[in-house]
Parts: C-alpha cells; sequence; structure tokens
C-alpha cells in the first residue's frame, strides 16, 4: 500500500496541476523565475486520474483520493515530511501541548513494519514492557506490512480506555507476542529532576513541549532551594525524541551566557536561513516576564554532563550540540539519532496542514547534524555489559529515502557498510540476550549505569568507555580544550516553529 499511495500521490496532483494548467500555467511557471512546470507530464497525470473515475471498478470519492494523494506525495520525500488531514492535524496541536490519546510510542517505518523507537516514559506501551527496537507487525490483528506509517499511527489511537491489541516481534524471540495496551490521554510532563545523592543533581527532558522552558526553571529553582553549592549537574536527554525548537533554544540558554548562537539553519527559502541566539525573544512562547531571568547565578558555571543515546534526536541534539560546542558540558553515553532537519508547519486549510521539512540544523561551530547526530565527548555503554537497545534503534540515517549530511562525502557506501557491520558485532548478540531478560531501565533510578558514570566523571573517579566501534559515523565531537573556535555569525533573522 506504501507504493499505491505514492502513485496516488502523483495521481492527484496530476489532476489539480491538470485543472490549474487551463488558468494559470503560464503565470506560474514565470513566477520567481521558477524552471517552467513540466505540463506534458502534468497533463499524463490528469489523464491517470480520468482514468481512475471513468474506469476504476467502483466509485471513487474525490476528496478521499485526493487527501490521499496529497499524503502519499508528501511522505515521498524524506521521513519526517507529512500531509496532516483533520483528525492528524488536531491531534499534532495535542502533541504539542504536550497529551494526545494513545498508547506512548516514538515510532518509525522499517522493512514495511512499525518499529519502535522509544516508548516514552510511564505510559501504557512502557508499562506493557514494549521496548525500544521491537516491530509491530499487527494492530488489532490487520498486518502492519502494507500500511503507511500515519494509518499506522491512527490505527493505535482512538478514545480514552479503549484496547489496542498490538502484536509485537522481537529479534532474538521465538516468536511473536500479542499484547493489549489500554489507549489513555498521554500527558507527558517534560521535565524531572531530583538530587542524585548531595552535591550532584539531575535534570531529564523527555520532550521538548511548550511548557518545557517554564518546567526546567521550575525545577532548577527547586533543586538549588534543596542544595544551593551543587558540584555536578546531569542533564539527561536519553530517548528524548525532540519538539519545538523555542524550547530547545531556551533549554540551551539556561546554560549559556546571553546571546550566544544556540543554532542555525540553512534552506531553500530566505526566511530558512537563520541564525537563533540565546535570548528572550527566542524563546519565550508567551509575553511576560523571562522566564530564564531569575535562575541561579551559578547555573552558568556548574560543571555538567549531557546524556545521549541513539534515542536522542531533533532538539537534543540541538541541545547536546551547542553546549558540546561550547565546551559547556560533556557529552556522554552513545551516538545520537541523527535527525537534523527542520519540519515547518504550511496550513492549507482551517484544520489542515502540510508539515514540510524545509531546512537543516547546524551547530554553533557549523556542524550538520542530519543523519550524523552528535558524537559522545566520552562513548559510554548503557549497562555494564554492553550498550543494551542502543545496538538495535534505529537511526536516521537508517530509514528509508531520509535527507542526507550534505557534507558527509563518503556516506551511501559507509552508512550501509557500518550497517552491515553492526548487524555482525557481537555485541548485538549479547543486546539480543537482554532483551529478552531485561526490564526497561529507570533513567535517574539506582541501576542507570550511564548517570553512575557521569556522577565518576564529576568526582575524578574512573569512567568506564565502551569498546572503540571503527565503524561507527563520524561526526567529529567538540575539540579539546584550548582549540575552541568562534561560532560564526551566520545572517538570518528569526523564525518560530
Amino acid at each position: 500500500m506504501g507504493n499505491k499511495l505514492k502513485n496516488l500521490g502523483l495521481i492527484g496532483i496530476g489532476m489539480v496541476a491538470g485543472v490549474a494548467a487551463s488558468v494559470q500555467f503560464s503565470a506560474l511557471a514565470q513566477k520567481g523565475g521558477e524552471a517552467p512546470l513540466p505540463l506534458d507530464e502534468l497533463r499524463q497525470l490528469a489523464d491517470v486520474y480520468g482514468l481512475i473515475k471513468s474506469d476504476y471498478v467502483e466509485k471513487v470519492d474525490d476528496k478521499k483520493l485526493l487527501s490521499e494523494a496529497i499524503a502519499g506525495m508528501v511522505a515521498s520525500l524524506d521521513p519526517h515530511s507529512v500531509y496532516l488531514d483533520q483528525k492528524d492535524f488536531a491531534e499534532m496541536q495535542e502533541e504539542v501541548e504536550g497529551r494526545f490519546v494513545g498508547v506512548g510510542v516514538e515510532v518509525a517505518m522499517e522493512d514495511g513494519y512499525v518499529k519502535i523507537v522509544s516508548p516514552i516514559e510511564d505510559t501504557p506501551a512502557y508499562r506493557a514492557g514494549i521496548k525500544a527496537g521491537d516491530l509491530i507487525t499487527r494492530i488489532d490483528n490487520v498486518p502492519v506490512k502494507g500500511l503507511s506509517l500515519d494509518d499506522a499511527i491512527k490505527r493505535m489511537r482512538g478514545e480514552p480506555h479503549s484496547k489496542v491489541m498490538l502484536t509485537i516481534a522481537r529479534r532474538g524471540a521465538d516468536a511473536p507476542w500479542v499484547v493489549p495496551v489500554e489507549r489513555q490521554e498521554i500527558k507527558v510532563a517534560s521535565v524531572k529532576g531530583k538530587m542524585i545523592e548531595p552535591g550532584y543533581a539531575w535534570l531529564r527532558i523527555s520532550q521538548f513541549q511548550e511548557e518545557t522552558v517554564d518546567e526546567l526553571a521550575a525545577k532548577i529553582k527547586e533543586l538549588y532551594a534543596q542544595n544551593p553549592a551543587i558540584k555536578g549537574l546531569v542533564l539527561d536527554l536519553r530517548n528524548d525524541p525532540g519538539g519545538l525548537l523555542p524550547s530547545a533554544i531556551g533549554v540551551s540558554s539556561a546554560f549559556l551566557p546571553q546571546n550566544d548562537v544556540i543554532v542555525s539553519t540553512k534552506g531553500q527559502l530566505p526566511e530558512s536561513n537563520a541564525t537563533f541566539y540565546g535570548r528572550r525573544e527566542f524563546y519565550a512562547v508567551r509575553p511576560g516576564a523571562d522566564p530564564l531571568g531569575k535562575l541561579p547565578a551559578a547555573l552558568k558555571t556548574v560543571p555538567m554532563v549531557v546524556l545521549v543515546n541513539t534515542g536522542s534526536a531533533s532538539a537534543s541534539e540541538i541541545v547536546a550540540g551547542a553546549l558540546q560546542d561550547y565546551k559547556r558540558a560533556i557529552v556522554l553515553g552513545s551516538q545520537t539519532f541523527g535527525k537534523g532537519s527542520v519540519q515547518t508547519l504550511r496550513q492549507l486549510t482551517e484544520d489542515t496542514a502540510v508539515k514540510l521539512t524545509t531546512a537543516r540544523y547546524y551547530t554553533p561551530k557549523g556542524r550538520s547534524i542530519q543523519a550524523l547526530g552528535i558524537v559522545p565527548d566520552l562513548k559510554v555503554d548503557e549497562t555494564p555489559e554492553g550498550d543494551g537497545l542502543n545496538a538495535l534503534q534505529v537511526r536516521e540515517a537508517d530509514l528509508d529515502h531520509h535527507l542526507e549530511n550534505e557534507g558527509d562525502k563518503s556516506k551511501p557506501a559507509r552508512h550501509a557498510a557500518a550497517k552491515a557491520k553492526r548487524d555482525e558485532l557481537e555485541e548485538e548478540q549479547r543486546a539480543l540476550a537482554l532483551l529478552k531478560t531485561a526490564k526497561p531501565l529507570e533513567f535517574g533510578g539506582k541501576d542507570d549505569f550511564q548517570l553512575a558514570q557521569a556522577i565518576n566523571h564529576f568526582k575524578g573517579l574512573p569512567v568506564r568507555l565502551a569498546k572503540p566501534d571503527p565503524d561507527a559515523d563520524q561526526a567529529a565531537p567538540a575539540k579539546l580544550p584550548g582549540e575552541e573556535q568562534k561560532p560564526p555569525e551566520l545572517k538570518g533573522g528569526a523564525q518560530k516553529k
């Protein structure tokens, strides 16, 4: 069905373009000096649409056909561009606000199946034992193979307290297993925090939402009220799939000097070429006082470690990259997901829109995150036995038709070789064995190995590093102290997303 949707996308746009051809093709072709539209091909697609209307075995609803056509066309671009119909648009707005009705998973498409990128903490899926790397093969006994990712997500959504039956395939398991999961309104509290031990604080951001900067400021004040002499602060971004750009800018700004470049973007449109600074105008979501205005002064200099893993994506990578570039924090963990692209919402009607990839993100020093991610300064596995689920997690570079990193000259051959090599690693076999017995890792808990290594780093104790992987992507980490360079001043104005 995925290919069918793509074909429908072509058919639908052919019909629309065919109508336009009779009205304003000449004007459109000349707009902005763009290349002329391919009139012959568009007319051919319009003819195909006509054949569907006249010859197909049964009548086709125009609205449904065109809606699916647009969805297929947009989805063919990259994994993050998507058409949002009325229901999808409403759900997206709920997620931005930190709430939605579902089972609580971040997903991607792999080989025609829905792959779990990360279960969201404290959700029905998390409590049911669904893990990163699992494949959903059936939803309510309907095969996932052939569905688009959007269709699969829609089937997992529903009314609060209704149940959905998920068939899960886990690598290394003898057979798939079926688990009933109750849909709930997922309210994601984006910031958690506590004192790990006297003098050492832990802050976790699970997702970058509208309220994240306010929640972060409140939690920081609470921690400093408990212990005004914090000696080390861990910012935990593991399995954080990203979210809103202003929130990522605000989180970075909390720990960096005012006016520092946080991130820049480059794209085809002039407004896609922008630079974002650590100032209130770039991160505040509502009028009023600066949410970061009354934070403890010590926050700008307290020693920091940022924890990341393969599930750290997008906004998480912006924060980790900025703090790494300025040597403000040591980044510790596993190489991140590699989603370095900007999605802009273009509203089509009052209740439909297209979420379109319009630019790439760059760290303050001009490093592209896309399909490479952030390489930690200290590579530390998830457990003492190995990198656990991270050895199995999908990354941006593994997704079909992902946007390439234009600065990565050896990308196709190297990504293919690295992926094939990872499939042969003994480390993966250990991870598969762990999948059968391991409980979901409690970030911030007593058995959190990476957090323990971060505390060791603060105390000057040995840190147990991962074994080197010669085939890992080499998006260079920040240089050693003394090798700093001033971030580039890229031209551009503010852009909120």
